[in-house]
């Protein structure tokens, strides 16, 4: 579950690893826009010593997810979250979890039960 935490506080200190995530995301928000989810309630933080992960849940007709959409920091740290994090996911009623990111993290996630089952593709205008 994420933390209860000071969110000023840990906003401020995972802003580095946000910002470079944000850098990946094909500018769908900036970190305003992260930290005003997360005042909101509507994204959650997963603050960690070495890394944090953000997510928000996505409500599909015929399911809900547990979409994690930022990531930063070492890579050991936000794999080792992975099992928080699922258990957190089932916690809220969620049916799985789904995670944007680059291709680069197929090999790092495999092992832990994560399988590609899209691309995505953007036409900007």
């Amino acid at each position: 579950m994420p933390k209860d935490i000071e969110p000023v506080n840990e906003i401020e200190r995972c802003r580095p690893w946000i910002e470079a995530a944000l850098e990946y995301s094909g500018d769908t928000h900036s970190f305003e826009d992260i930290v005003d989810g997360i005042r909101k309630g509507t994204m959650q933080l997963w603050p960690a010593k070495k890394g944090c992960i953000v997510t928000e849940i996505v409500v599909y007709p015929r399911k809900t997810y547990l979409n994690i959409f930022l990531a930063g920091g070492e890579l050991e740290q936000i794999l080792d979250m992975d099992s928080d994090v699922k258990a957190w996911c089932i916690a809220q009623g969620c049916d799985g979890a789904m995670m944007s990111g680059r291709i680069g993290w197929t090999k790092p996630l495999k092992p832990l039960g994560w399988k590609p089952i899209q691309t995505h593709f953007v036409k900007e205008f």
